[in-house]
């Protein structure tokens, strides 16, 4: 049994909702895969989907259809008292309303991933899917004030075929990695959910940083919830 100091009761946990915004089992699995094996000790991570919705969120009615089961989800989940969300998509889907309707953290892993590599201090490329996410991207870096410094590219792939990891788009990733680099980028965001956990393995063998977002959105929000958490203390 363990005991602390004074009898004191033990710290709660911190507990974070990770949604991702298609309703794709294997990408929501990775999500929470991949956040799970990130959180440090003390930090639940939850990971879900809505029930309805897109399979993939591939042009502006998915979008559409997609942000409004993600606002629901959450407002069926706040009273569990998350101490912030994780929006695990390339694409700014509900969080502004997230972030109006909750009061706590909130961040996609475009803004996470995408704030990270610029803070590398020099060029970076993102690599996106469908070519449909490419201007969506480019209009999200504008937003972040790194336009200038970005290069937004997409393999051409679908986001099911992604996560499969099928042979052409483990084929058109690997281009896109030796291309960005060859042309100068300090940095690499993998913009798609579909490549949850990719990071790693791929700095390691294209010899610079890439990132997915993941790691990056999970230190925002418990960064952003810990003087949260201590007001209400």
């Amino acid at each position: 049994m363990t005991h602390y100091p004074g009898d004191a009761t033990p710290p709660a946990p911190v507990r974070v909702l990770a949604i991702n915004p298609n309703t794709n089992p294997t990408v929501t699995q990775r999500v929470r895969e991949v956040l799970q094996a990130q959180a440090p000790p003390g930090v639940i991570i939850e990971a879900e989907s809505p029930h309805q919705g897109p399979r993939a969120v591939e042009n502006g009615q998915d979008k559409t259809r997609a942000a409004g089961h993600v606002m629901a989800l959450i407002e069926s989940r706040m009273a569990q008292g998350y101490a912030g969300y994780i929006l695990a998509c390339f694409d700014d889907i509900a969080v502004a309303e997230a972030r109006a309707l909750t009061g706590a953290p909130v961040i996609s892993l475009a803004e996470a991933g995408i704030r990270r590599a610029d803070a590398t201090g020099g060029p970076f490329t993102v690599i996106t899917t469908f070519e449909g996410a490419v201007a969506t991207i480019e209009s999200l870096c504008e937003c972040y004030g790194v336009k200038e410094r970005c290069r937004v590219v997409a393999t051409g792939i679908g986001v099911s075929e992604t996560a499969a990891r099928t042979t052409l788009a483990e084929t058109r990733l690997a281009s896109l990695c030796e291309g960005a680099r060859a042309e100068g980028a300090r940095a690499i965001v993998l913009g798609s959910g579909a490549f949850a956990g990719r990071g790693a393995q791929l700095a390691r063998r294209h010899g610079l940083p890439v990132m997915d977002g993941f790691a990056e959105a999970l230190a925002f929000v418990l960064r952003q919830a810990e003087p949260l958490r201590a007001r209400s203390t």
